[in-house]
């Protein structure tokens, strides 16, 4: 049986991860961690946390709606000072709630992760924006993210995405989870060039 913290987060992110397509990002990286992180020690209560939490600062209602603002935004200082009550309510373990953190704070491609806990968490993440999984989640940006206001904004991203991240991943199962992601995404992007050409847009 679920233990009880694990519900409540569950259904707190059902409520709050908005637009609702954000939501799937949540379970999905759970999942990868668990691939990742077999036969090594480390604690999933603290991923599990973490994974539910740790885009918190993203989502409507918790980010600015002003577009300056939300330029300058940091989701992780505010992912990171709301989670502590919201673990408590929970009923998640007190002792754990530091280590959450510091995956939180720690779970972005350009950090360096200190715990077994983040570098899982963290090449979990990376993989997410790679492959099938990460053009979907690029292009269901375009028009809510003032990143993406073209298609070209989207295929240049995707395309730092594959030249930039694979290098980041630090676990040897992270780094065999990626390569078919990696050759998904090198296939789209050369359809996608030849295609449109320069007329993009």
């Amino acid at each position: 049986m679920m233990p009880n913290f694990r519900s409540k987060l569950t259904d707190y992110l059902h409520v709050n991860a908005q637009p609702q397509h954000k939501y799937g990002h949540q379970p999905r990286l759970y999942a990868l961690t668990r691939q990742i992180g077999e036969g090594l020690d480390y604690d999933d209560d603290v991923v599990f946390a973490a994974c539910f939490l740790h885009d918190l600062g993203v989502f409507v209602g918790h980010r600015p709606e002003d577009p300056e603002l939300l330029k300058k935004w940091d989701h992780v200082a505010y992912t990171s000072e709301k989670s502590p009550a919201i673990l408590r309510e929970t009923g998640f373990p007190e002792e754990k709630i530091p280590a959450v953190l510091e995956v939180i704070r720690t779970h972005q491609p350009h950090d360096e992760p200190q715990t077994m806990e983040a570098t899982i968490a963290r090449d979990a993440d990376i993989l997410e924006q790679l492959g099938a999984i990460g053009i979907t989640r690029t292009l269901a940006k375009l028009g809510s993210d003032t990143r993406f206001i073209t298609f070209t904004n989207a295929r240049d991203s995707l395309q730092k995405t594959l030249d930039t991240l694979p290098g980041k991943l630090r676990l040897p199962r992270a780094k065999e989870l990626a390569e078919p992601r990696i050759r998904t995404l090198t296939k789209f992007l050369m359809h996608l060039n030849d295609e449109a050409g320069e007329n993009l847009y």
